[in-house]
């Protein structure tokens, strides 16, 4: 009787340099017997080179053939993605508690002016004179009254835009900020396959 074994490729991995890459790294394995899935999953596919940099793009033809190669009375069916983006994990520089400041700092002034920017051009000293004096029949510079209030829900619905305190989330629901991010990521690795795909390409012609 003919076994069939189910193969789906995770998006992305990470590991270590010079780590040797196994078909249970990259993929999820389903099938009827247990012993066949386990023995599968110890198939090494890649040993990463020193020359590869940070990413490696494994197919799913390239699991196949190796299933195939070491039982051919497997049936193998595939799902999911077809290719897995492995990522190069190296050593993480030591924090920098100057450059952290920098950028810190960069970023304060940065935000800071466009949002004095913003009020200048919208005349929004005008909007609260006009709305102070609209409310209490006074007609004053420097209406306190509404500015202080409004500057401090300003900083308030920043955190509830970017759901966020420092490190810790205030609700379960993605801001737009990481949504946006992950759309990022997404087609980010759309473009490192495809780019990979070309690249494989142009070794083969050369050959």
């Amino acid at each position: 009787m003919e076994k069939t074994v189910f193969v789906k490729l995770r998006h992305r991995v990470q590991v270590k340099p010079n780590a040797t890459v196994s078909i249970g790294d990259i993929s999820q394995l389903i099938g009827n017997d247990r012993h066949t899935i386990e023995r599968l999953k110890e198939i090494p596919l890649y040993r990463i080179q020193p020359s590869d940099k940070n990413i490696v793009i494994l197919d799913v033809m390239r699991v196949v053939d190796a299933i195939v190669h070491t039982d051919a009375s497997l049936e193998v069916q595939t799902i999911g993605p077809a290719q897995t983006i492995i990522e190069v994990i190296y050593k993480k520089r030591k924090f920098s508690l100057v450059y952290f400041l920098l950028v810190w700092l960069l970023l304060f002034i940065g935000s800071g002016m466009a949002i004095m920017n913003f009020h200048e051009d919208v005349s929004m000293q005008q909007v609260h004179q006009r709305l102070y004096t609209m409310i209490t029949g006074e007609k004053i510079d420097k209406p306190l009254l509404l500015q202080i209030p409004y500057s401090l829900g300003l900083g308030i619905g920043m955190i509830l835009f970017f759901n966020h305190v420092f490190r810790k989330r205030i609700n379960e629901e993605p801001s737009p900020l990481e949504v946006e991010m992950f759309n990022y990521q997404q087609s980010l690795d759309q473009y490192v396959i495809l780019h990979e795909n070309k690249e494989s390409m142009r070794r083969i012609a050369d050959d």
